[in-house]
């Protein structure tokens, strides 16, 4: 049964992901990482390695760019639009009367082209379901994760007495971590195993991004935990989840919060309002610090990597003197990335723990206490 509840809550955290990523605002197909001079642009290349796209750049070898090109999904006053992102000839040229935006505040997005292949801005509202880069990022880390899962969970199914092996020994002592440091303690001993693979999913799911992230090859790269229409929909689950488990004592401290005078209550409600506000800032405080703290990461990682470019076309011999240099930072950025991809994960998952252990909390002996004081 457990088994079923972490597939479904997987899936349902997938798709959910997928429909806002492709609600939200696309980014992509920035201008690259020369500028007109021909000379190297660090801040194209490194916008251009984070943002979200159309198609996963593989090589550039000489001249030829090898790409994978992702379906592009529209719905247009009531007509469905497929067809290959490759006919937008990255981003250069109109196709079916729809472009790619290269400026302003829809750059990046697909947009609705006038004849003369310009931006038509009086076009009616475009529903974009395209498969993107990090969409099909999403799709890869589910898929490895119930791999492994799957997997270890039919080793636990079929040797229930027999000492881990594999993957299973691997994975052990993450599953005992979260339950036994993040769960009991967060959630309590009497409520903490419903939300266990609600954590579970949430934790492995954002990890497995993370470490999916660093890898500079296909399928790696994808910049998932670093959208931020996905760690805003992680966060949301966790905000529903935690409103819909919410005991009456939670939101009674919301309010009519106890222990606290009238006068902040009645006639000027101060206390329920900042409650109310503190309850709202819940997911917000989620959803920024994954995205910012990932971002960052990708940011600095690729800015050492500039620096060999930058000198290069300074001078040669700068650019060799600055190469060693620059490729041991980033070595050591990406050891340090790893670690920051269990953080994130531990630390998006420690929250929502708290979050739901908030909600179900029962306070009957701390208002009583409160009353005979």
């Amino acid at each position: 049964m457990r088994r079923q509840q972490s597939i479904f809550s997987l899936f349902t955290v997938a798709f959910a992901i997928f429909i806002c990523v492709s609600i939200f605002p696309k980014t992509g197909f920035s201008a690259g990482g020369n500028d007109e001079g021909g000379k190297f642009n660090a801040g194209d290349m490194i916008i251009d390695h984070i943002v979200d796209s159309y198609e996963w750049h593989i090589a550039t070898i000489g001249e030829k760019h090898i790409s994978i090109y992702l379906p592009v999904m529209l719905l247009y006053e009531g007509q469905f639009y497929f067809f290959s992102s490759k006919h937008f000839h990255h981003g250069y040229k109109p196709y079916k009367g729809f472009r790619i935006e290269t400026e302003g505040m829809k750059k990046g997005k697909i947009v609705k082209a006038s004849d003369d292949g310009s931006t038509d801005t009086n076009a009616s509202f475009l529903f974009d379901f395209s498969i993107t880069k990090n969409v099909l990022g999403i799709f890869v880390t589910m898929t490895l994760v119930l791999f492994v899962f799957l997997k270890v969970a039919s080793r636990y199914k079929k040797y229930t007495v027999a000492s881990p092996k594999g993957l299973q020994s691997l994975l052990e002592p993450l599953l005992i971590f979260i339950r036994d440091e993040i769960a009991k303690p967060a959630i309590g001993v009497k409520n903490y195993m419903k939300f266990m693979p609600f954590l579970l999913t949430m934790f492995f799911f954002i990890f497995f991004a993370n470490l999916i992230g660093l890898v500079p090859f296909f399928p790696g790269g994808a910049n998932v935990t670093g959208n931020i229409a996905v760690t805003a929909t992680l966060a949301f689950f966790t905000f529903f989840t935690m409103l819909l488990s919410g005991k009456k004592d939670f939101y009674k401290h919301i309010y009519n919060t106890p222990g606290v005078p009238w006068y902040m209550k009645i006639p000027i409600p101060i206390m329920p309002v900042v409650e109310l506000l503190g309850l709202f800032t819940k997911p917000f405080v989620l959803m920024i610090r994954l995205f910012a703290n990932i971002t960052a990461g990708h940011i600095v990682a690729l800015g050492f990597i500039s620096l060999i470019f930058i000198f290069s076309d300074m001078s040669a011999m700068m650019g060799a003197f600055v190469s060693p240099l620059s490729v041991f930072f980033y070595i050591f950025i990406a050891l340090l990335e790893i670690l920051v991809a269990f953080i994130q994960a531990y630390v998006f998952t420690l929250l929502s723990a708290l979050y739901f252990g908030m909600a179900v909390e029962e306070h009957h002996h701390e208002e009583h206490h409160n009353e005979i004081h």
